[in-house]
């Protein structure tokens, strides 16, 4: 897929500060390629699926050009792992729990999607319906 997707965290409706070493600890083991000065990241599964992270800000990473079957696994893991959500603008928002819906500032609860998914095929599957 070739357009963007955000690993956000919120509080009270406002975005919050992700753990960016526990990201680091959730994605070093993929990467193949980095760009220290832009906060790029191209990080690759065993089967050859790619995607391309940017970690430029305290309160978001962005995949793009991801796909397949690892990489939502691995997205999955650090949605866990930073206690995050997955916003697919025009789409839905993608929470662990349902009570994080509480967490989302109002635009996003009550403009977009909001779905549990907490697997790889879960994220895929929700970014597929929409």
């Amino acid at each position: 897929m070739s357009f963007d997707i955000f690993v956000l965290r919120f509080e009270n409706g406002e975005p919050a500060t992700l753990d960016m070493r526990a990201a680091h600890e959730v994605l070093g083991p993929y990467v193949v390629a980095r760009d220290p000065q832009t906060g790029f990241l191209l990080v690759s599964t065993a089967e050859g699926e790619e995607a391309g992270v940017y970690v430029n800000s305290p309160t978001g990473i962005t995949f793009n050009r991801f796909g397949g079957e690892g990489i939502m696994d691995l997205l999955a893991v650090l949605l866990r792992r930073l206690d995050a959500v997955l916003v697919a603008p025009g789409g839905p928002t993608m929470i662990q729990r349902d009570e994080d819906r509480e967490l989302l500032p109002a635009s996003l609860r009550d403009e977009w999607p909001v779905v549990v998914a907490r697997t790889g095929a879960e994220i895929d599957q929700a970014i597929r319906a929409s």
